[in-house]
């Protein structure tokens, strides 16, 4: 899973600023992961152009999009039974138009207009800006379908309208799609293969962001390490490109370094990274800026050369510790957390063994921890069979968890006594009386609110942890506000 899927977004609803004028409802609900979301927000950018505004209720909804994931089975399974519910509530409001958008849309469409009729429109990932034309379609009594993946489509020309969460805090979608064959992902065959966007574009959009007061921003791909310019194209048929092409191209590196001159009290981070592709010249940089947070999201999957070559990941147990030890030695104080496959077909006792002695060298900060779960379409699904009984996943899945969480209190606890730089994003879930903001290793961290407002850079000196939170005091504003 090259992707980090947060459970308490999932099934949230966009609300966004009323535009004037707009008369008609949209209820638009993500499922998955942050390019889902970031997507939402592009939706629904385009449909402001098409009279309509977002409405958090769904039975006044002239349209209901569902923005969907086809990563695990958990996450089709929850779309459905929301679907069933939007169909419920049509039968009440026969004129109320359902579609599917994302991942699951471009998989499974001819199930949902065809054999199950039960949505109006069906829109692949690269589809979007064909949604006028599909919506027309619909309103004249016709279903619409469009899931064409497209080689060059990055959306880099709409400016989203930002989900209205906390103001501070927003993606920038920088490639789409993904090359790496991974044979239990569905990735590729749903988001086409991978392109970058033009970097200027990306650049205009981090100073919006700046303008409009957000204080961090996460670059966003299928795999950022692999960002690559060179006017447009194909990663993969870069070595065609022309030697002016290759000589002014922008990669990961360049890239970052551009966005972190840019904007230079702006956190950045970036998310997601693949072992394979992340390169010296990416941690340099990042010790470079320290506007650039010091946290990596490293997916792993397995500790097992034999399983990593099964599931066709590009790199081995030993390159990857070699990265670890020059991350720990570039930027010592660098956060890095992981995803993890637990029961992967032919896995025996061993090769778990081998998965939890990796985590011991690494000793992750926190992680992404899954069972096994066959996805129709991929690699894994064709070719091999799912042999590793449930009970022994849920087993080796808890010994992953077990340990993980072990790791992450030795994490925390070595924060406890410094003064660490947060962002206050929120008031803390458990306590309306304190802040909660992360500081540059993605760790929350709680303090009494006192005088200090949302969107401020506060110096915390902490006093306390548990294996998810560290706890603190305020000691006064940082140097970045």
């Amino acid at each position: 899973m090259e992707k980090i899927i947060d459970e308490n977004k999932q099934g949230e609803s966009l609300i966004l600023e009323q535009k004037e004028g707009n008369t008609k409802k949209l209820f638009i609900e993500s499922y998955g992961c942050q390019m889902n979301f970031s997507d939402s927000e592009i939706v629904a950018s385009i449909l402001a152009d098409e009279g309509f505004n977002t409405t958090p209720h769904l039975e006044d909804a002239d349209l209901v999009l569902v923005n969907t994931c086809s990563i695990r089975d958990k996450a089709e399974q929850t779309v459905r039974k929301r679907l069933e519910k939007y169909n419920a509530v049509k039968k009440i409001n026969p004129s109320m138009k359902v579609g599917v958008l994302g991942c699951m849309a471009e998989r499974l469409k001819n199930k949902f207009l065809e054999e199950e009729k039960i949505v109006d429109l069906v829109v692949g990932p690269d589809a979007y800006k064909d949604l006028p034309n599909l919506l027309s379609e619909v309103e004249e009594g016709r279903d619409a379908i469009n899931v064409i993946l497209s080689k060059e489509e990055t959306y880099a020309d709409i400016s989203p309208v930002r989900l209205d969460s906390n103001g501070v805090t927003a993606f920038v979608s920088i490639t789409r799609g993904c090359d790496n064959m991974c044979t239990f992902c569905v990735v590729p065959f749903t988001r086409g293969r991978e392109r970058s966007r033009d970097p200027q574009s990306i650049i205009n959009e981090v100073n919006d962001l700046w303008d409009k007061g957000y204080r961090e921003i996460t670059l966003l791909g299928q795999n950022v390490d692999s960002f690559l310019w060179y006017g447009g194209g194909l990663k993969k048929d870069f070595d065609k490109a022309s030697a002016l092409q290759k000589a002014t191209a922008t990669n990961f590196a360049q890239l970052l370094e551009l966005c972190a001159k840019a904007q230079p009290k702006m956190r950045i981070r970036f998310s997601t990274s693949n072992p394979q592709d992340m390169t010296l010249d990416v941690i340099e940089t990042m010790a470079k800026f320290p506007n650039i947070c010091n946290y990596i999201h490293l997916p792993v999957q397995s500790g097992s050369n034999r399983i990593l070559k099964a599931m066709n990941r590009q790199h081995t147990r030993e390159a990857y510790f070699e990265l670890i030890d020059n991350i720990r030695r570039i930027i010592p104080d660098c956060a890095i957390s992981q995803d993890m496959i637990a029961g992967f077909p032919t896995e025996t006792e061993a090769d778990h063994q081998d998965t939890l002695s990796l985590m011991e060298y690494v000793k992750y900060d926190f992680g992404f921890m899954f069972a096994y779960s066959e996805r129709p379409g991929t690699l894994a699904e064709r070719k091999m069979e799912d042999d590793v009984p449930e009970d022994i996943k849920k087993r080796r899945l808890n010994d992953i968890i077990q340990l993980q969480q072990k790791h992450s209190l030795y994490r925390t606890r070595q924060h406890i006594g410094k003064v660490e730089e947060v962002l206050i994003e929120k008031s803390s879930k458990k306590s309306e009386a304190h802040w909660s903001g992360r500081n540059s290793q993605n760790t929350v961290v709680v303090f009494p609110k006192a005088h200090y407002n949302v969107g401020e850079f506060v110096n915390v000196k902490i006093t306390d942890c548990t294996s998810a939170t560290l706890i603190g005091q305020a000691v006064g504003y940082s140097d970045n506000n």
